[in-house]
């Protein structure tokens, strides 16, 4: 029988009217399969637009391989902690390959970029320190800045005037962080962040960069945002995500060797976390060596298949971010109009992924498209045409 009482009523509630509203909800799809070209979700083929597949290199056969191997020799779960059994020699052998990769002295893995995120401002921040924030930072960053309790303040939208005036008039804090992406997200605009290093050494304040839609999409060879802004010896913190263009899963810490060093000890949303499976590590220095080899071929066909996009939504009267990265927005505007947008993709085959309140700010609703490296180019003259026939009002 069920119980009419509800410990957490008025805390689980929540208004899904606009998805009733238009009849389709757009999050949560069943993927029936990998991720190739069509892609079959609910039993329907679809022109995957929607994923972060950038490189179009997670159903790649050379990194399953790799993923068997290891389970073979490893099994599938160290079913410990690293620090309590669960650091494999591919740990090791990974972790250098990905430092040098990325321009770092040192890295850490962890389970997710959500962990990283989270976990690396109340293990080096303190109560009366300063952390300033780009305005459009990523929610993993905003929640992990919230848990030191310092004063925080966000700067405007890659605005380095903005962050030098903060930084002018803000001072005595014992230590002041500087927070960015690289690439955001949800527009695809890339962050200045050579101006941003450079405001930092100049104020003493310590950079911190979330690079997960940089790695693999921009820099020399996919290196992402210190190679894309020619900075070397990086002094500061820097993080990514193995989940969307490199195609795997886990987060990093980047830093120098006794900033990775305090972290293995006193990181608890590291310490306190299973290992990653051993399959997972050497996924991804499979991919690492891939990337190094093939990024330029790869970027060429992902830069043309997103100016073809971006063209066309222009030429149908769409209006669209404006952003460098390979990420096509629509601005859809309010909530309802948005998912509409989405919902006229979704019913003409073209998966997409909208961001609506609160992932964004109220009536800045957004259709993001990104198209991978796997997809056909007749797919993405498919999705052009049917653009034509999406209602833009």
């Amino acid at each position: 029988m069920k119980s009419e009482i509800n410990c957490l009523k008025g805390r689980i509630e929540y208004d899904d009217s606009p998805l009733r509203n238009i009849g389709h909800n757009p999050y949560y799809h069943s993927i029936c399969g990998g991720q190739d070209d069509p892609l079959i979700v609910n039993g329907r083929e679809m022109i995957n637009l929607a994923t972060n597949n950038y490189l179009g290199l997670s159903n790649d056969a050379r990194i399953k391989e790799a993923y068997i191997e290891a389970i073979r020799k490893y099994g599938v779960s160290m079913c410990a902690t690293p620090v309590a059994g669960g650091y494999t020699e591919l740990f090791e052998k990974t972790q250098s390959k990905l430092s040098g990769f990325i321009g770092v002295e040192s890295v850490l893995l962890y389970p997710s970029c959500y962990q990283a995120n989270n976990g690396i401002f109340s293990a080096v921040a303190r109560k009366e320190d300063l952390i300033l924030f780009d305005r459009f930072a990523h929610s993993s960053l905003i929640q992990g800045i919230r848990t030191v309790g310092c004063k925080a303040l966000p700067f405007s939208h890659n605005d380095t005037v903005s962050l030098e005036h903060i930084l002018k008039t803000h001072t005595g804090y014992p230590k002041v962080f500087v927070v960015t992406e690289s690439v955001f997200s949800t527009e695809g605009s890339i962050a200045p962040f050579k101006e941003i290093y450079n405001l930092c050494v100049k104020y003493g304040a310590v950079p911190v960069v979330d690079d997960s839609h940089g790695i693999g999409v921009i820099g020399k060879q996919g290196r992402g945002i210190l190679s894309h802004s020619g900075i070397e010896d990086y002094d500061g913190i820097y993080t990514t995500s193995m989940g969307k263009a490199m195609a795997n899963n886990c987060g990093v810490i980047g830093g120098c060797k006794e900033l990775i060093s305090y972290l293995s000890y006193f990181s608890s949303h590291l310490v306190y976390s299973t290992a990653l499976p051993p399959s997972v590590i050497a996924g991804i220095a499979k991919t690492v060596e891939i990337v190094e080899s093939e990024f330029n071929e790869r970027k060429n066909r992902i830069s043309f298949y997103s100016g073809r996009i971006k063209n066309s939504l222009t030429g149908y009267g769409f209006r669209i971010s404006n952003g460098e990265a390979p990420i096509t927005s629509i601005i859809g505007g309010d909530t309802e109009h948005t998912l509409e947008i989405s919902k006229q993709l979704y019913d003409s085959g073209v998966l997409s992924t909208p961001f609506v309140y609160p992932s964004v700010r109220k009536n800045e609703g957004k259709v993001r498209l990104i198209a991978g490296a796997n997809l056909k180019e007749e797919s993405i003259e498919r999705a052009v045409k049917i653009f034509g026939n999406i209602r833009v009002n």
